[in-house]
């Protein structure tokens, strides 16, 4: 069994199990609830991601004055960087590292939802009566363009909150990548609109956990 076939059998289980509660809309309760789970399970890696983020920023104004008082002896400042990040348990790699381990379960999980591979008819199950496998293009009217329309406004909402959000608490002095990435949770909205229903369910379920997540341990301890 393949592991789109796999993913495609629990889907499939945890929809028969939710049908008394949801009904014709079962399938697609299912992939919130999985999607949930999955996000729940990867917690731990998000939480050392967002420990090492918390090290850079606590560190950046060393850096910099680092930076500052190396910056004619780049050997001398590229030890003295090692020295301060050995010192306070900071790997460079202690954000980035987590969240690539993540990358391949995403795209598995996307490319399931997107292509119905290995979930046998799941594009074919509806949401409020829109096909999962269906494109907001083909349901502008009726109760089908709400539901789509229902889907953009979430996503939307939370790509707004995510930016403001990432603006307030942006370090001073951060690069210009660092204040322009929040601006990429807005390409969600665009993907959401160009791929099957199934999909944009996946990615607002997935961006609303995360920027609840993220919200709530930088807020509190990580």
């Amino acid at each position: 069994m393949s592991l789109f076939s796999f993913l495609g059998s629990l889907l499939s289980t945890l929809a028969d199990r939710l049908d008394p509660l949801f009904g014709a809309s079962a399938t697609a309760a299912a992939i919130v609830a999985f999607t949930l789970c999955v996000r729940a399970a990867l917690h731990p890696l998000t939480r050392a991601a967002v420990r090492g983020e918390k090290a850079r920023a606590r560190l950046a104004p060393r850096f910099a004055e680092l930076s500052r008082r190396h910056r004619d002896d780049p050997e001398r400042l590229r030890r003295a960087l090692g020295e301060l990040r050995a010192k306070e348990g900071a790997s460079p790699m202690a954000g980035c590292l987590p969240a690539l381990v993540q990358l391949p379960v995403f795209f598995v999980m996307y490319h399931v939802f997107s292509t119905g591979s290995g979930a046998g008819d799941l594009l074919d199950h509806t949401l409020a009566g829109a096909p999962l496998g269906g494109r907001w293009d083909g349901a502008l009217d009726g109760s089908q363009g709400l539901v789509h329309l229902s889907l953009f406004a979430l996503i939307a909402a939370v790509a707004t909150w995510t930016w403001r959000r990432a603006r307030r608490t942006a370090v001073p002095g951060a690069p210009g990548l660092a204040r322009v990435l929040p601006l990429l949770s807005f390409g969600t909205v665009l993907t959401a609109a160009l791929v099957p229903l199934a999909a944009g369910l996946y990615l607002a379920t997935s961006t609303t956990w995360t920027a609840v997540e993220r919200a709530l341990l930088h807020r509190g301890g990580s």
